[in-house]
């Protein structure tokens, strides 16, 4: 199916509101139903209808249907933040007693599920190092019933070999989960590498704007029914009317924003990889990168996140260097119009500075829709003014 068919078009029956290029939001709560019968089907079966848009919303109803063809599945679920809709998807396929694999150093709302929540119900996590196949073989055990990954994670971009992974996973009868948060759909397509359930948070790039929160599921139809009559509507973190409005919208111009953006990340890549207060740049369509043969393999390109390691001897450099920039905003997640920076130190306090930890001089950019040429000047003052 044409990307730019499903962008445009693909679930939006114009004429049933009044032929507006613009899709309505349905801002209700409520819907009213005709008959007893009908009343009846939609509480045996609220998938099948809408009834409360805690479940179903003809907003959300249009933003599925394209969700879940970018990513070549047969279904999908828009949750309110990324959070809970990797929360949905792993509570959904475990139970007490079970047991998890997962990428070490996950995300830090997933690492609180694996090591908070879930071992209150006996559920136990086994994090491995992901970049080996052998690790996951290892770590396998006659309970274990999800495997999770993070591909790439969002600070080394550590990959796993998802066909591998979900290759092994079947054969064990083991569901996989994957964060693409990373690549968005149009760059990575886990679904058809044999992922069982593929997560973005769609509050980054498909929103695009930083002004609304989603989280989105896509796999089989009986995976998200499966999802559906539990955690979703249980837990009730569906995404608001309004909400899937600013995602459509975002949308709409994803493609091209991911065009610039990766052209400007190449830009600002070879220029931090010239500088001498650099020390190194991780990016994974870099030659330079630990698994860059994989990365070319399995994703169409990478664009927006780099993090690359500063020479300083002192965190007052690195703070200097974060406060200097005049354009590029310190801030969490990525995404949208506006470039960022996160220096990984900010969780220390300065006596516990060592400068012969590579993770204290790291720091993480992300670059936005401004020029390059912009963003490289922003940051070569802010290393003057630093060192």
């Amino acid at each position: 199916m044409d990307i730019s068919y499903i962008i445009n078009e693909l679930g939006e029956d114009r004429e049933l509101y009044f032929n507006a290029v613009a899709p309505p939001i349905m801002q209700t709560s409520n819907f009213r139903v005709g008959t007893v019968a009908a009343l009846k089907e939609l509480f045996d079966d609220e998938y099948s209808g809408y009834l409360y848009s805690r479940g179903l919303n003809p907003t959300v109803e249009i933003l599925r249907k394209k969700l879940a063809a970018l990513d070549g599945a047969e279904d999908c679920l828009v949750f309110n933040s990324g959070a809970a809709a990797t929360f949905a998807a792993v509570l959904a396929n475990v139970g007490a007693g079970d047991h998890i694999v997962s990428v070490e150093r996950p995300y830090t709302w997933s690492a609180r599920m694996f090591d908070v929540v879930l071992p209150r119900f006996g559920v136990t996590t086994t994090y491995i190092d992901g970049t080996q196949i052998e690790n996951f073989e290892r770590a396998i055990l006659p309970n274990t019933r999800v495997i999770y990954l993070e591909s790439p994670n969002s600070w080394e971009f550590k990959l796993q070999d998802l066909r591998a992974v979900a290759e092994l996973a079947r054969a064990e009868n083991i569901i996989t989960i994957v964060d693409n948060s990373y690549c968005t759909s149009l760059l990575q397509r886990p679904i058809e590498m044999g992922i069982d359930i593929a997560m973005q948070t769609a509050t980054k790039y498909i929103g695009g704007h930083s002004d609304a929160l989603g989280g989105v599921l896509t796999g089989s139809g009986a995976m998200m029914k499966k999802i559906f009559d539990s955690e979703y509507l249980n837990i009730g973190s569906g995404i608001q009317p309004f909400n899937a409005w600013l995602l459509l919208r975002g949308l709409r111009t994803m493609p091209a924003r991911l065009e610039r953006i990766a052209a400007t990340t190449r830009q600002v890549t070879e220029f931090l990889k010239g500088h001498p207060r650099v020390e190194r740049v991780l990016f994974p369509f870099d030659e330079t990168f630990p698994q860059y043969e994989l990365a070319t393999r399995q994703m169409q390109g990478a664009c927006g996140l780099l993090s690359f390691y500063v020479r300083a001897t002192e965190m007052g450099q690195i703070v200097r260097l974060c406060e200097s920039l005049r354009h590029i905003m310190m801030a969490v997640s990525w995404g949208g119009h506006e470039s960022l920076i996160l220096p990984r130190c900010a969780s220390l306090d300065p006596v516990q500075f060592d400068p012969s930890n590579d993770e204290h001089r790291m720091l993480r950019l992300y670059t936005g829709l401004e020029d390059a040429g912009y963003l490289i000047a922003d940051l070569e003052q802010a290393f003057l003014k630093a060192w």
